[in-house]
């Protein structure tokens, strides 16, 4: 790393905390989470954030028609760890990302990398490649029209039939493989559950990367 990266990476640091690792999951988590968008109902492209810088990167264009159906990004000083896979139930770990987030919302969220709140309603339940990757289900805080919901079976079939739709084809290829497998549902209770595991792996997660650089 040169003079000139170092410094830039102090100064973001300074003046621009990292979505994943500087921003709180949110006061009132597990019930309400802080959600960083990375994906909007309009994006062909899957961006994630880069774990080293913080900024939002292009991971993979999609390689089928299918849109997100709802705005979609992770859950702050999160992790899918040993402790989240336990509750997914499938997977001997965690995929070592934060936990993912599915917002519903009447209101056309088209931008990413902003922040909202939002009331963890269920779970849909996923390994990819074998490891742990839930995906919390969580509604805008005070949306109009999706905000007094409080559990999955307040929402309608079809628009779960689209989410499990989504996550079962996101990452097909065209040459037949797929590396995701659902599970299921899981319900307030149990994506409650999975928020709490995910702030513990994370913790976990930070107490070994202080020890490796102490050693």
């Amino acid at each position: 790393m040169t003079s000139g990266e170092g410094d830039g990476i102090r100064t973001y640091e300074r003046y621009c905390p990292h979505p994943w690792h500087g921003l709180s999951p949110g006061e009132d988590a597990p019930e309400v989470v802080r959600a960083f968008v990375e994906i909007t109902r309009f994006d062909a492209i899957k961006y994630e954030i880069e774990p080293v810088s913080g900024y939002l990167k292009v991971d993979r264009p999609q390689y089928n028609s299918c849109l997100p159906p709802m705005v979609y990004g992770f859950v702050p000083r999160t992790l899918s760890g040993a402790e989240v896979a336990g509750v997914t139930g499938g997977g001997s770990e965690g995929d070592g990302d934060a936990l993912d987030v599915c917002v519903l919302s009447e209101h056309q969220i088209d931008r990413s990398r902003v922040l909202l709140d939002a009331r963890v309603i269920g779970a849909l339940l996923t390994l990819d490649g074998g490891k742990a990757d839930p995906k919390l289900i969580a509604v805008l805080e005070r949306d109009l029209l999706w905000g007094d919901v409080t559990d999955l079976d307040q929402v309608h079939d079809g628009t779960l039939h689209r989410m499990k739709h989504y996550f079962r084809n996101y990452k097909g290829e065209t040459g037949g493989g797929n590396p995701v497998e659902i599970l299921g549902w899981a319900d307030r209770s149990r994506a409650l559950e999975l928020v709490w595991a995910s702030m513990n792996d994370y913790t976990c997660y930070l107490r070994d990367e202080v020890g490796e650089m102490n050693t």
